[in-house]
């Protein structure tokens, strides 16, 4: 690495010249440069070299991929960074009830929760700043204002979030103390016996996947229950269950289903290999095998008022997508 590069960090804003080595041989240059700068995440890397931001010799590098020499020099633009603070984006919303405390709103797949790397804007997040206003910012963080629990970009369903920081911090306490009623409709590829159970197992990041989540042994990650019963089956190839949460850990439905052996039609992280049995039962299997997403609604949420002491009780039909998944798992 050259001297001019041997500085205090990346600086926003302007260029870092750096010189690939022996043991960058043969290695992409998305990694090398990371190796180089670790101040910045490779996914970061990979984002500036599709933009245009790094050069060679006076030639733009556009794939991530490509393999360094060693001796390489290379050029990076590092642009200023981005505002934090979301902006407000005129999202439409399907609010089940509003007041000045508190907004339940009917999530649809696809639909990211707040801002993140990879998703800056189009969020959840944007939306609700658009419809609130200025009364929400910075509730609970700047990032999520509001926000108290979450649903993950392709699960649909309920969720609560507060308008002011004293709902903020009660939702908060009885999604910590569970006392928020929470039920999901999962449609899963075969049956689970017993038909009424329960899931335990501690869930953390997975030894050989770190973007996936995982059944841990005891010791590691953190403790997770999650209730289920079955609904409805359909022969012996699926069956539509209904999922109570106990804890609220990321990923906890998929992830327990999985271990159990009976993930979630559509699932492309915990349930890529199954359904291929079901493709070969006619145009119906055919379609519920390449089902997009992960088959997953948060139907129900209850829960205490955090100003009024009200009981509220919100439940959300089954979007279309999912009422086709039924309506073809019907025909198997």
């Amino acid at each position: 690495m050259p001297a001019d590069a041997a500085t205090d960090g990346p600086v926003p804003g302007g260029q870092v010249e750096l010189r690939s080595d022996a043991e960058d041989a043969g290695q992409r240059l998305d990694r090398v440069l990371q190796r180089h700068l670790p101040e910045l995440s490779r996914t970061r890397f990979k984002q500036l070299i599709l933009a245009g931001d790094v050069t060679s010799d006076g030639a733009v590098q556009r794939d991530p991929a490509q393999r360094v020499q060693p001796g390489q020099h290379f050029w990076v633009v590092l642009p200023e960074p981005a505002d934090p603070v979301p902006a407000a984006q005129a999202i439409p919303l399907a609010i089940r009830f509003e007041d000045e405390h508190l907004i339940v709103v009917d999530k649809p797949a696809g639909l990211v929760v707040h801002p993140a790397p990879g998703n800056p804007e189009g969020t959840l997040v944007n939306a609700l700043l658009a419809h609130c206003g200025d009364s929400l910012a910075g509730i609970g963080g700047v990032r999520r204002p509001g926000i108290v629990h979450r649903l993950d970009k392709d699960t649909s369903g309920l969720l609560v979030v507060a308008k002011t920081e004293l709902a903020h911090r009660a939702l908060s306490r009885d999604f910590a103390g569970r006392r928020i009623e929470r039920a999901y409709s999962a449609f899963v590829w075969g049956v689970p016996v017993p038909t009424t159970g329960e899931i335990s197992g501690n869930i953390g990041r997975s030894p050989r996947n770190r973007k996936k989540m995982a059944v841990v042994p005891e010791g590691r990650g953190r403790s997770a229950v999650t209730r289920y019963r079955v609904e409805r089956r359909y022969a012996d190839h699926a069956a539509l269950i209904e999922c109570r949460l106990l804890t609220g850990r990321t990923h906890q439905i998929r992830v327990h289903l999985s271990h159990a052996g009976h993930p979630l039609i559509g699932d492309p992280v915990y349930g890529t290999r199954s359904g291929r049995a079901a493709a070969r039962l006619g145009p119906a299997g055919a379609a519920i095998s390449a089902f997009p997403r992960q088959a997953l609604h948060a139907r129900l949420l209850g829960f205490t008022h955090p100003a009024t002491g009200e009981k509220l009780r919100f439940e959300s039909p089954l979007p279309a997508d999912l009422a086709e998944l039924k309506r073809n798992l019907e025909l198997l």
